[in-house]
């Protein structure tokens, strides 16, 4: 994942409520596989691995965020360990095919939670985070982001 998209993520994660959170890990895991699979095409085994661990560990956070006492909880809690499991089995085997598998369950998910996220109304999960504008500035045609300064205790509570 390149720095851009990284910082892309960070953005929004500081500005999503919890619904757009999942959404963005799904976004994640997404990007992981894919390079996963990229990985494995260049023999990049090293690469492989740690597409691997961090796509591991955006479904670890998926399956460990769900309330099982509600629906659809205990169904995507089967869904994300087949997914586990697919990514070990993934790393032995070392086949982009599993990979892919990942990605048919992830992909409907993530669809289906981005349609969704806007009706949650609860507000961005992170409290005290710096508000980010963006817009045209006077430059040709580049878009600015602008962070509003919000005192020195930002992200922390006094």
């Amino acid at each position: 994942m390149t720095n851009e998209v990284k910082q892309q993520f960070t953005l929004r994660i500081s500005q999503a409520n919890p619904t757009e959170m999942v959404v963005i890990l799904y976004e994640m895991l997404l990007c992981y596989l894919e390079e996963g699979r990229n990985a494995l095409g260049n023999g990049d085994i090293l690469a492989f691995k740690e597409a691997n661990r961090k796509s591991r560990g955006c479904v670890n956070e998926l399956l460990q965020s769900l309330n099982l006492k509600y629906e659809p909880a205990p169904a995507l809690q089967q869904l994300y360990l087949f997914s586990i499991r697919r990514l070990a089995l993934a790393e032995v085997k070392q086949d982009p095919a599993l990979l892919t598998e990942i990605e048919k369950v992830i992909r409907p998910l993530c669809d289906a939670y981005g349609k969704i996220a806007d009706q949650n109304q609860a507000g961005p999960v992170m409290n005290n985070s710096q508000m980010v504008y963006a817009g045209l500035t006077y430059g040709r045609n580049t878009l600015t982001e602008n962070m509003a300064d919000q005192g020195t205790n930002r992200g922390m509570f006094a």
